[in-house]
């Protein structure tokens, strides 16, 4: 039997869905290992060996100064270089909520053009995630969408589901998930090339994002940052209808960057 790839969980303090994506990565057939951002500063060798790599929900540092802003700042200044290597070689990685603000301050997202590397130190950010419309944090399920067009590993799988199938929602819980960009045409430029590879259903977009974009990828598809939370949904049980689909979309999510992750091993 082949080794299962590894994926890294990168947590710190207020970081409180830690566990929830530890399961998808183990249920979608990797080890896990879950490592404090302060222990990769002193060894970043786990970022080397990972195969996968998430960044999960919560509250890093109590949101302060803004949600994922000093998760985002230690990691541009001590953990870039490994980090951007990490993607150069293949590894698909993904930011839920939190982890999505930490990675568009960070620089990963949206990442460089197609076909270029990235740079030697972390770009200034060109997108950010402000709060919601409505001024309130929301806490519901919402119908998404996949675009066909997307080259995104993660959400591959979910690019035949009919809009209205209870298996296109996920939840979602955030105060500050209106994404926005440096310059009114950006947004527009990226689902151009496929970057915007998950949307909510334009009635039903719980923060007033542009473009009803619910997360964001890099020109690789590896990449991918999302409000919603898919590792939330890993069993039908966890669907308030009681009639969704199995596997369920988080589950095939965290199932496709896996076997994404042991055929680019292979």
């Amino acid at each position: 039997m082949s080794t299962p790839p590894t994926a890294l969980v990168i947590r710190t303090a207020g970081t409180n869905c830690d566990a929830e994506m530890c399961r998808a990565f183990e249920l979608a057939g990797a080890r896990v290992e879950l490592v404090h951002v302060r222990a990769l500063i002193d060894d970043p060798s786990p970022i080397e060996r990972a195969s996968l790599i998430g960044i999960p929900g919560g509250f890093s540092h109590g949101d302060d100064i803004a949600a994922g802003r000093v998760l985002a700042v230690t990691m541009r200044e001590r953990l870039w270089a490994p980090l951007s290597m990490a993607v150069h070689r293949g590894v698909p990685v993904i930011g839920v909520c939190n982890g999505f603000q930490v990675l568009v301050q960070l620089g990963l997202l949206p990442g460089p053009a197609p076909r270029e590397a990235f740079p030697s130190a972390p770009p200034r950010p060109l997108l950010a995630l402000v709060s919601n419309l409505s001024g309130r944090f929301v806490d519901r399920w919402c119908r998404v969408s996949a675009d066909p067009a997307s080259n995104c590993v993660w959400t591959a799988p979910l690019k035949g589901l009919a809009a209205d199938d209870p298996a296109c929602t996920l939840p979602v819980a955030h105060g500050e998930g209106r994404l926005i960009a440096e310059t009114g045409t950006h947004l527009e430029r990226l689902a151009d090339a496929g970057q915007i590879p998950l949307r909510y259903a334009p009635a039903d977009n719980p923060n007033g994002s542009a473009l009803d974009a619910a997360g964001v990828c890099d020109a690789t598809g590896l990449v991918f940052g999302l409000m919603p939370h898919p590792e939330r949904y890993l069993t039908p049980a966890h669907h308030p209808s009681g009639t969704a689909t199995d596997p369920t979309p988080g589950l095939a999510m965290f199932r496709a960057a896996v076997e994404h992750a042991i055929g680019a091993s292979v």
